[in-house]
């Protein structure tokens, strides 16, 4: 697999910035480095190199001493491919922690649409197909999304690509993007709501909200990720796995658009 993937700010800082990384004040990058834990996760990563898939994930659940109440088990289909599709209340232990508990059920069957972050592990690079709509990447973007959905395996979505943000109080998810609902009633997948339970920090809602506001086109709170990863360490997590949804459900009575936001709806209520 080559070397083992490492966090370098100063490295990144280089790439992105060139001769003018010089000028970044060192108390900036020492706080960047504090902020994405560069440290601790360069060890879990060097010390856990040579574990891949499920045996990677159980090592992180196990470092990060997570653990998951999982109602709706029964709801799983046995049979056929599904797509699915959750909110997206954290940026680390949900992903993970649904391919810990979809996993083993499917025995790795499993494909996750990310961004190219994640891709970046390889000791779980079989398991994600990335969402980079820039660069080089994005002219075959479609047809890798097209493959995964064509495969074998069952398809885990986050249809509202952000972590979820809180406004008025309430945390919940942008509006869910319709890709789930034209590739499922394409490959014939029928599609199974699941609803995570948990939240990050309120500063890092604050911190989005703002960068919203000011529209700021950089994600400034994907930088906190990692530490809110950290924040929610020792935690459980309530899963709640829905009835699957026919495929066949999703017909020109709604739109694309409508029928995403009408399984959003129905997430929220499991």
């Amino acid at each position: 697999m080559g070397e083992t993937f490492k966090i370098d700010i100063d490295a990144i800082l280089a790439e992105k910035a060139g001769k003018k990384a010089r000028f970044v004040p060192r108390f900036l990058v020492s706080y960047l480095k504090k902020i994405v834990h560069q440290d601790e996760v360069n060890y879990f990563l060097t010390t856990n190199k040579d574990k891949f898939d499920l045996d990677f994930i159980n090592e992180f659940m196990r470092y990060f001493n997570n653990s998951f109440e999982v109602h709706g088990l029964e709801n799983l289909p046995k049979d056929g491919r599904c797509t699915f599709v959750s909110n997206h209340p954290l940026g680390a232990q949900d992903g993970l922690g649904l391919a810990y508990i979809l996993g083993p059920v499917y025995k790795g069957k499993i494909k996750f649409l990310v961004n190219d972050l994640l891709m970046n592990i390889p000791q779980l690079a079989s398991f994600w197909v990335p969402i980079n709509k820039t660069g080089k990447q994005a002219r075959n973007f479609p047809q890798q999304v097209n493959a995964a959905f064509e495969s074998d395996n069952h398809i885990v979505m986050f249809p509202a690509g952000l972590c979820s943000r809180k406004t008025k109080g309430v945390i919940r998810d942008l509006d869910w993007k319709k890709t789930f609902i034209t590739k499922s009633v394409q490959t014939q997948r029928d599609v199974v709501p699941i609803h995570f339970e948990g939240e990050n920090s309120k500063f890092f809602y604050r911190l989005a909200n703002i960068n919203r506001a000011l529209g700021i086109k950089f994600n400034i709170a994907m930088l906190y990720l990692s530490d809110e990863m950290y924040k929610n360490m020792n935690k459980t997590f309530k899963v709640t796995i829905g009835k699957p949804i026919p495929w066949q459900t999703f017909d020109n009575t709604k739109s694309a658009v409508e029928w995403a936001q009408y399984v959003k709806e129905l997430v929220y209520t499991l």
